[in-house]
């Protein structure tokens, strides 16, 4: 029993310090992997919904193993020292300063709820008081479109010809329909075409779009209904977000002097 413990004891004694750093996992050759490294990798995971047991922890250290012994080789060989290397490193640390000044920006610049609520009857009045369910046939050209107008004169099915040549990917197997929308989710040439028309009728000329050219068919209308509240909220709270992002720098650029070399 004493020899065993001696032999213990005298192996504890023949580690380096370095082994038993409290800041290290693991060390490569005499190189210390962080635990600094291993926590930040460990609290990505558990962010992203993965829990963090025995064998995780194991596979995490071993990956950061195999990873430091391919670091250390390619430092040997200079890769770490060629422009391409030396450029790609920079741009990565600017992209990683930028990721986390935002974050930092985001988090001291919250969007209160009454900046919500205000963003929030902006949306309301935006949305209009009516909403339209309608057909569309979308097609490349004006004279294709004209010859579906003088097809439908005649009698032609609206679902059937839209199955047929419509180009839109989302209503075509559904004979053109669009389901109900408020205008102001569709193009402005779209919408107002749709606003004028009569149910049950048909545009009785192309509308072009910077999608092609469409034949509108208005189905029903009915009074409008905005999402609630709480369904658009988050969205609200990043579009604010963003637009508050895009003043900042619009800010930051306006105060720089920046020089482009030609």
């Amino acid at each position: 029993m004493k020899f065993t413990q001696t032999l213990i004891a005298v192996a504890l004694l023949s580690i380096t310090p370095a082994t038993f750093a409290a800041d290290a996992v693991a060390t490569v050759n005499g190189k210390q992997i962080k635990q600094s490294i291993y926590d930040q990798i460990a609290k990505d995971f558990t962010a992203s919904g993965q829990k963090i047991d025995d064998n995780t922890k194991s596979a995490i250290i071993e990956e950061l193993i195999s990873s430091e012994l391919v670091y250390q080789e390619a430092q040997k060989n200079g890769l770490d020292k060629q422009p391409e290397y030396l450029a790609r490193e920079e741009l990565g640390r600017r992209k990683l300063l930028t990721s986390f000044f935002i974050q930092d920006y985001v988090k001291k610049n919250p969007i209160s709820d009454a900046d919500t609520k205000a963003a929030y009857e902006q949306y309301k009045t935006a949305y209009g008081e009516k909403e339209y369910s309608a057909r569309h046939i979308l097609v490349k050209t004006e004279a294709e479109a004209k010859d579906i107008i003088a097809q439908l004169n005649k009698g032609g099915d609206f679902a059937k010809i839209a199955k047929e040549k419509s180009l839109d990917p989302g209503s075509k197997d559904k004979g053109g329909d669009l389901g109900w929308f408020s205008p102001a989710t569709m193009v402005k040439p779209f919408s107002d075409v749709v606003a004028n028309l009569q149910k049950g009728s048909t545009s009785t000329s192309p509308v072009q779009t910077q999608f092609g050219w469409h034949i509108i068919k208005l189905t029903d209308t009915r009074a409008a209904q905005p999402l609630a509240y709480d369904k658009v909220k988050e969205g609200l709270q990043k579009n604010l977000q963003q637009r508050n992002l895009e003043k900042l720098m619009t800010s930051l650029r306006s105060k720089a002097k920046v020089d482009i070399a030609k």
